[in-house]
């Protein structure tokens, strides 16, 4: 198979692989706002955990299941994953959630009653009103930082005992996890193209710039669509310098 076909099925697989977790997820949170589902913070980032390991688990074995531009950038600068892969992918990636997007948007079309901001969270993430912006990207560089780190530790035969079909499963433990632990603050975005794909989305759709600043003077965009990528490669900093050399230079001796 030529390269090209090679990297047009692994596009396929990214768009394919984001648009499924998104749609779940995006459902999920159309069903809380607009149906009256009983949701909690912890169902919902069960809800989001298992939309990520299933989408790893129908995609992984063509792409890699990176689903998010934080994963892609961060495997470029320290996994050696080939850098001419990186716009093809994260294109797929927002690509997938935009359609996403459409797709919940479709489906649940008779019960948006209003465009407000309240509504526009089934589709992207605003910060909690009582944290700041600066506090707002901290947290996003943070747990992305967390969620690659420990994505490197998982898929890391070499650190602790090999988990093979497991790791997608936890990869969407950990999703749940962070959801839990940092959701309340602002959202858990952890990726660009989960973010900006569908809210742009919801923008062409007829909510007004709000949707893209989140009444902040700073347009609120701009947090989950720089800190995630940031903190994505900070987390394989970390991981590849603190454990992963030390744990090679360990199995050399």
């Amino acid at each position: 198979m030529s390269d090209m076909n090679t990297l047009r099925d692994e596009c396929i697989a990214e768009f394919t692989g984001t648009f499924l977790f998104l749609a779940i997820g995006m459902g999920c949170v159309a069903g809380l706002k607009l149906a009256g589902a009983a949701y909690g913070q912890w169902e919902i980032s069960i809800i989001w955990g298992l939309a990520v390991a299933l989408a790893a688990y129908l995609t992984g074995g063509v792409s890699g299941a990176h689903l998010n531009p934080s994963v892609t950038f961060a495997l470029a600068f320290f996994a050696k994953f080939p850098k001419q892969k990186i716009l093809p992918y994260v294109i797929s990636q927002f690509l997938g959630a935009f359609v996403a997007a459409a797709v919940v948007y479709g489906l649940y079309y008779n019960l948006f009653t209003a465009k407000t901001l309240d509504t526009a969270g089934v589709f992207t993430t605003f910060p909690n009103p009582h944290i700041s912006l600066f506090q707002a990207f901290m947290t996003e560089l943070f747990i992305t930082a967390v969620l690659v780190a420990v994505i490197l530790g998982l898929s890391d035969d070499g650190n602790g005992l090999p988990r093979g079909a497991l790791v997608a499963f936890l990869v969407g433990v950990l999703v749940a996890v962070i959801g839990g632990a940092f959701g309340p603050l602002t959202g858990f975005a952890m990726n660009a193209a989960r973010d900006f794909g569908p809210r742009l989305f919801a923008y062409f759709a007829g909510w007004d710039t709000s949707v893209m600043t989140g009444n902040k003077d700073i347009p609120y965009f701009l947090v989950p669509l720089i800190a995630p990528v940031i903190g994505g490669c900070l987390g394989a900093a970390f991981y590849t310098k603190l454990i992963g050399e030390p744990l090679a230079r360990r199995q050399s001796r």
